[in-house]
Order: C-alpha cells, then structure tokens, then sequence
C-alpha cells in the first residue's frame, strides 16, 4: 500500500469524522480524495461517492429516527422529485456527456474537466453557504406547511446536481425545508439526512448498471467513513461543531479554488 492509499484511507476516516461533528459537509471531500489520491475516473468517483454519503446519511438518519427527529411526510414530499432527477442524471445524462465537450486551440474540455469544475463550483456555494452560517435553531415547533410547486422545483435541483457531482447536497436541502416546509432547524437537518441516503442510494443504482464497480475498495472505504462518524459523534461532545462548520466552510473554498485552478492547468 503506497503513501497515496495510506492518505486516502485517512481521508475516508476524516470525511466520516467531519460528518459526525458539523452533520454535513464531509460529502464535499468524497469526490477530491477518490480522484486526486487515489486516482479514480472522476465519473467513477461521482457514483463511488454517493454509495459513500447514501450509507453515511442513512447511519445518521437512523440515529436520527430513534430520537424522533425526522419528519417523513416533508422527506417523501422533497425526496420523490430529488430521486428522481438524480436516477435519471446518473443513468442517461451522465453517461451522454460526450467525451469532449468542445475545444479552444489547444484545450480540450473533456468530460472529466467539466465533471470537476463543477463540482469545484458547488463546493464554492457550499463553502458560502458554510461560512456565513447565519441560520440559527430556536427550538420553537412551528406548524409545518408545504409550498409544493418550489418543494418540487428544489427536489429536482438538488437531485441533478447530486446526481452529476456525488455530493449530498445538505447545504441546499436544510434552508429549502427550513422555508418551504417550516420545519425548526434541528428537524430540518435530521430530516435531510434520510433525504440524502434515500436519493444517494437510489442514484447509485443507476450506476450499478452502467459502470464496473469495484466492490471490495467500495466497502472498505464506506466502512472507514462510517467508522469515523461515530469518532465524530463522540467528539462532538468536547468540540462545539457550529465553530467547526465556519473553518471548514475556509477549507473547503480554498479546495474548490484548487480544483479549478488544477483542472484548468492540467
């Protein structure tokens, strides 16, 4: 096993770790340590990473159930367009992107590129989204109500965007449920996370079919990530993640900037 392997093995362990103490955002660093350390087809990473975030969420959503936190009617009303769209992106768009996109001079936009420079610019609205993380949790129970048209609109949305990236999409389903279903904050995470699991897991059945998927590597790094949520978890104890979320939300910026940069100047 080669330093490469060693480092992405750690990083299966910390996007777990990261996902346990903040309740989001580990997701984002799924598809960066598939390709750049262990050097797996960005097309490849994508659906490798929604097996990892759809069991990650569904360990949490569990535990989430068992405190009665989850609100299945506004999870069956969001995530029904979300795994839709994102078992539709993940069996015929993603696989019709051609292989390159179009040419300027010397450079060639390949399916890859487009792949991670979008990525790269959700990270961007992720790390925004994390940083000024002005949204609060009163702890007020306030009747829940349903803007159908918009909640729809949103499932479909993230559902593409999950689809095409691999990423949870947390950072648009909580403020989407927290407005469009007034659900409190604390509900609205613990709710997006069976969203996340629901639509990840189902998108990645659409891969099942058309890629070669490499089973033995899959678990072990799923099983590291789900190992290191509960490291998360107990660390959360000592370690406020609100605090967390805000420096993450740096890390992040700084490695969407990078993926640009890196895909731009290959």
């Amino acid at each position: 096993m080669d330093i490469n392997q060693i480092l992405g093995y750690a990083g299966a362990l910390l996007i777990g770790v990261v996902l346990g103490l903040i309740g989001g955002g580990g997701s984002i660093l799924t598809v960066p340590i598939l390709v750049y350390l262990l050097f797996i087809n960005p097309v490849t990473a994508t659906a490798y990473s929604l097996f990892v975030v759809g069991v990650s969420s569904l360990v949490g959503a569990l535990r989430n159930i068992q405190k009665g936190l989850v609100d299945f009617r506004t999870a069956i009303v969001f995530a029904i367009p979300a795994f839709i769209a994102v078992y539709i992106a993940r069996k015929y768009l993603v696989p019709a992107i051609p292989e390159v996109i179009f040419s300027v001079g010397d450079f060639d936009l390949t399916n890859n590129i487009a792949i991670m420079l979008f990525f790269a610019l959700v990270m961007l609205v992720a790390s925004v989204s994390m940083i000024r993380n002005k949204r609060e949790d009163n702890g007020e129970e306030t009747e829940v109500s349903y803007n159908y048209p918009l909640i729809i609109v949103e499932g479909v949305l993230v559902g593409l965007i999950t689809g095409i990236v691999g990423a949870g999409g947390g950072f648009l389903i909580i403020p989407a449920l927290v407005l469009l279903a007034k659900l409190p904050m604390k509900k609205a995470v613990a709710t997006s996370l069976l969203i996340i699991a629901i639509k990840s897991l189902i998108g990645f059945l659409g891969d099942v079919q058309n890629l070669d998927i490499d089973w033995t590597f899959l678990l072990i790094f799923t099983g590291l990530s789900v190992v290191g949520i509960f490291i998360g978890i107990y660390l959360s104890n000592f370690i406020e993640g609100k605090k967390l979320k805000k420096g993450f939300g740096w890390f992040v910026l700084v490695m969407g900037i990078y993926i640009i940069y890196k895909e731009l100047t290959m």
